[in-house]
C-alpha cells in the first residue's frame, strides 16, 4: 500500500509563521526531507520516530541531487509511509516543486500541496513595506536571477527583464547572489532609473533579518548580507522606512486631510501619478 507524500511550505525563516496543517503533518509524519533553510525550531517538532533526511542544497554545494530527492521521496511513499517533503517558504515558489510533482505523477505516488508564506511576503511584513500600493505600484513580479542549468542562459539577460521593468511593478528578486554591479547594470538596461529604490533584506523573518536600502544606482556599492536575501526593486521601497514618512516621502493626489490615517501621512512623496481603473536553493 502506496504512502503519501505532503510537498510542504515552512515558511521563510520565523517558526511561528509556519502554518496548522503544516504543523499537524510535521507531527504525524513517518519520514520529512527538509531543506537547509528550514528553522531547527520547526525540525524539533519532528517526533523523534521519524525519518530525517536533509536534502538541502546551498551555494552550489549540492549534498544531494534533485533525482535523488525524488527517488527517496518515491520509495518512502511506495514503502507506505507517509512523507513530508519540507521546504523553505512556500514550495511553489523556486521551490523545484514542479519537478518533484512530474516525479511523483509518474510514480503514481498520492501527494498534496500545502503552502507556506514565501519569504517576500515575510520580509516585506517585518520591514513594513508594502508590495504594491495603489499610487506607486499597481502590480508585484517575483523573478530569480538565475536559470536552471540547460535551460538557456544562466542568468537572466536584459531583454528578459525589460518586460518585466517596463510594467512599472514592483520587482522582488530572490537568489540575487553578491554581483550587484551586475544586478544593476541589467536593471538600467532594462530600464529602470537610476534612482529607483531598492532594499536588499537578509535573513527574512528571522531575528538576524537586515535590510540595507540603496538605490539602482548604488547598488554597485550594497555590503554583502548573510544569505539568503531578497532584493526588492521599486518605488514601494520608500515606504519601509518610517523616517521617510517624516521627510515627506508621501503618495501625490492622497486623501483628503481627514481621512489619512496618524502614521501613514501621504501627501507629498514624489511618485508618479496613476490612473486606476476598477539548483541553488533559496528559501522561496
Amino acid at each position: 500500500m502506496n504512502g503519501k507524500v505532503y510537498l510542504v511550505g515552512a515558511g521563510p525563516g520565523d517558526p511561528e509563521l509556519l502554518t496548522l496543517k503544516a504543523l499537524r503533518l510535521l507531527r504525524n509524519a513517518d519520514a520529512v526531507l527538509h531543506d537547509d533553510l528550514v528553522a531547527p525550531e520547526i525540525l524539533n517538532l519532528i517526533p523523534s520516530t521519524a525519518q530525517v533526511h536533509n536534502v538541502g542544497k546551498r551555494c552550489g554545494k549540492k549534498k544531494i541531487l534533485q533525482g535523488e530527492i525524488n527517488f527517496l521521496m518515491i520509495a518512502l511513499a511506495a514503502s507506505g509511509l507517509q512523507v513530508v517533503r519540507l521546504k523553505g517558504g512556500d514550495p511553489l515558489i523556486f521551490g523545484r516543486a514542479g519537478e518533484e510533482i512530474e516525479a511523483l505523477r509518474r510514480n503514481n505516488i498520492p501527494f498534496e500541496i500545502v503552502p507556506g508564506v514565501t519569504s517576500a511576503l515575510g520580509a516585506a511584513a517585518v520591514a513594513q513595506m508594502p508590495l504594491t500600493h495603489r499610487r506607486a505600484s499597481d502590480a508585484l513580479v517575483l523573478i530569480t536571477a538565475h536559470r536552471a542549468a540547460g535551460s538557456g542562459n544562466q542568468q537572466y539577460d536584459g531583454a528578459d527583464w525589460s518586460k518585466l521593468a517596463g510594467s512599472g511593478a514592483t520587482l522582488v528578486i530572490y537568489m540575487p547572489g553578491q554581483n550587484y554591479a551586475e544586478i544593476a547594470k541589467r536593471l538600467r538596461a532594462a530600464g529602470l532609473a537610476a534612482e529607483t529604490p531598492c532594499a536588499i533584506i537578509s535573513r527574512a523573518t528571522t531575528k538576524y533579518q537586515r535590510t540595507h536600502r540603496t538605490t539602482v544606482s548604488d547598488l554597485h556599492r550594497a555590503p554583502q548580507l548573510a544569505a539568503p536575501t531578497l532584493l526588492v526593486v521599486g518605488q514601494v521601497v520608500r515606504l519601509a522606512d518610517p523616517a521617510a514618512v517624516v521627510e515627506g516621502f508621501a503618495l501625490a493626489g492622497s486623501l483628503p486631510e481627514d481621512k489619512l490615517s496618524p502614521a501613514t501621512s501621504f501627501e507629498t512623496v514624489p511618485f508618479p501619478a496613476r490612473t486606476m481603473g476598477a539548483d541553488e536553493e533559496g528559501r522561496a
